[in-house]
């Protein structure tokens, strides 16, 4: 099983605040290995990255259409801004 990073919830919490962090943060979750959640399985098997279903890193997106089925996914370095031409095409589905 992978290992888990370190840092508790609250941990986290105190670390974004240094950031400006205001909205909700969800718990940590295993994203990759056998213990994944099942929607991170299923985000992984409909959109494969760089390193195929691996999640390297926090802030990879996935974009999914209005049935909720994966279109797109972007790497943690894509900034949300740049994505903003493909969410509005599928809104326009």
């Amino acid at each position: 099983m992978e290992q888990s990073k370190p840092g508790s919830h609250a941990d986290i919490l105190d670390f974004v605040k240094q950031y400006g962090v205001t909205f909700d943060l969800f718990s940590k979750i295993e994203v990759n290995g056998q213990g994944a959640e099942k929607l991170y399985q299923y985000l992984k098997n409909c959109q494969q990255g760089s390193l195929g279903s691996l999640i390297r890193w926090n802030f990879q997106k996935f974009l999914c259409n209005k049935k909720g089925v994966p279109v797109k996914r972007y790497e943690p370095n894509i900034s949300p801004d740049t994505i903003l031409k493909d969410i509005l095409e599928l809104l326009d589905e």
